[in-house]
């Protein structure tokens, strides 16, 4: 299991905090303002803010927060933000990409170069890392939506690449090119995913132990609280046991 999906796992078993949850909804309305803006206003017309909508109502952001993020970029009051990416290495040399949505270039640097720092890591060039992943498309499923067979059945039939089916769900893996294509479909088969986005997927993974992955989920907690930070990615992997560790703690 790829170290975004087994981060991503540790901290839905850990619960989420109300401050949790305000920050994610306020990165959420962050990616909804951007999409209407360089779009269209109607998620009809307007394929990444349909995205953004829907990924936004899967957390259960209200229907006013995401209205609101929208009338922002109709009202021209909103923020010019920038999309960037940085690259670098965490503990025990293991990849990092982190994406960013900012209206202060200089403070996301500054931010993200510090944590890289305080982890023993390093911040590198764009593009010294990211030769190692590839950009595809991510569809997820809650565990409601079938069992195992039916959802490869379904992904086989959409096009999709990979299926990985667990207790917490189904995450499906598409061309990047093909993910509208691919939603579309399993969308008609299996109802609306919980949601559909392009993340970076690792060539390959570096196994950790438990006190290296303690490190890097450190890392990853400390980017992720940061405002202007939308999305962390880190190419490690633990095993069962060690996960269920890191979860109970």
């Amino acid at each position: 299991m790829a170290g975004h999906s087994q981060f991503k796992n540790i901290m839905h078993r850990k619960g989420r905090q109300d401050a949790v949850r305000s920050k994610m909804f306020s990165k959420l309305a962050r990616e909804i303002t951007v999409a209407a803006k360089q779009g269209l206003p109607d998620p009809a017309m307007n394929p990444r803010l349909r995205l953004a909508v829907q990924n936004a109502k899967a957390e259960s952001m209200p229907k006013d927060n995401i209205q609101r993020a929208i009338n922002k970029a109709v009202g021209g009051d909103a923020d010019t933000y920038e999309e960037v990416r940085y690259e670098g290495y965490g503990p025990g040399g293991v990849a990092v990409i982190v994406e960013v949505l900012t209206d202060n270039r200089n403070r996301s640097a500054s931010n993200v170069r510090a944590a890289f720092t305080k982890a023993g890591g390093a911040l590198g060039e764009t593009g010294s890392v990211s030769f190692m992943w590839d950009r595809v498309g991510e569809i997820v499923y809650p565990v409601k939506a079938g069992g195992a067979e039916k959802i490869m059945d379904a992904a086989i039939e959409a096009g999709a690449d990979d299926v990985q089916s667990d207790e917490d769900g189904h995450t499906i893996i598409c061309a990047f090119e093909r993910l509208g294509e691919v939603s579309k479909a399993l969308e008609a088969s299996l109802g609306e995913a919980n949601s559909v986005k392009v993340i970076w997927k690792p060539q390959t993974n570096i196994p950790v132990d438990e006190d290296r992955a303690q490190s890097i989920l450190k890392l990853v907690a400390t980017l992720e609280d940061d405002d202007d930070v939308q999305n962390v990615y880190a190419n490690f992997e633990v095993d069962e046991e060690t996960m269920a560790k890191l979860s109970a703690a």
